[in-house]
């Protein structure tokens, strides 16, 4: 068996099939291969839509600093970047149901064309939570864009622009995903084995 180091085994990055997390297994769901792909669309779709324009990317904290790392990277246009810090799971598994603003935008956004980047959408919460709080600033336009998508749980009707992955409705970790905080820096997607 592999050894544990910091919670994490060392030979994940050597192509093993697992995470091992106490007494919780992940197996892999979506590989870094795959993510680095699919990300590469969204950046080149994303750059078609904002031809001639400077969007606004707004990234939510701390999930998606991966995931809009790598998408700016494969957009053409020029573009501007902030942060929302957010938080509705705390250290559990499953949303608290509740959602607590822990860092404000630093940007004007009045009149602009927003993207805002999400690692992942569950029940819609923070994205209903966060249209209500851009509304009031009159934007341009607003679109989101999220890696992955847990559509059988979504609560809310919010309008996910640009998709990265359908997931199902069980709980994932790394590239930015955490658990308590940490294996934010998994390469790959890994989900919790039943």
């Amino acid at each position: 068996m592999p050894e544990i180091k910091n919670g994490i085994q060392e030979s994940i990055a050597a192509g093993e099939d697992k995470v091992v997390i106490g007494t919780d297994t992940f197996i892999p769901l979506i590989t870094e291969e795959e993510i680095q792909k699919r990300t590469r669309e969204l950046g080149k779709q994303i750059s078609l839509d904002y031809a001639s324009k400077t969007p606004v990317f707004i990234g939510v904290l701390n999930g998606a600093f991966l995931f809009l790392s790598d998408l700016i990277k494969n957009v053409s246009v020029d573009c501007e970047v902030d942060f929302f810090k957010l938080s509705s799971y705390g250290d559990e598994k499953i949303s608290s149901g509740r959602v607590t603003m822990l860092k404000e935008l630093n940007c004007d956004i009045t009149g602009r064309d927003i993207i805002i980047v999400e690692d992942i959408v569950d029940s819609g919460l923070s994205m209903k939570f966060i249209e209500d709080l851009i509304e009031p600033h009159k934007p341009a336009s607003m679109r989101i864009a999220s890696l992955l998508i847990k559509p059988d749980s979504l609560k809310y009707n919010v309008k996910i622009d640009y998709i990265g992955f359908n997931v199902p409705s069980k709980f994932v970790i790394g590239y930015g995903l955490d658990y308590a905080q940490k294996y934010r820096n998994l390469r790959s997607i890994y989900v919790l084995s039943e």
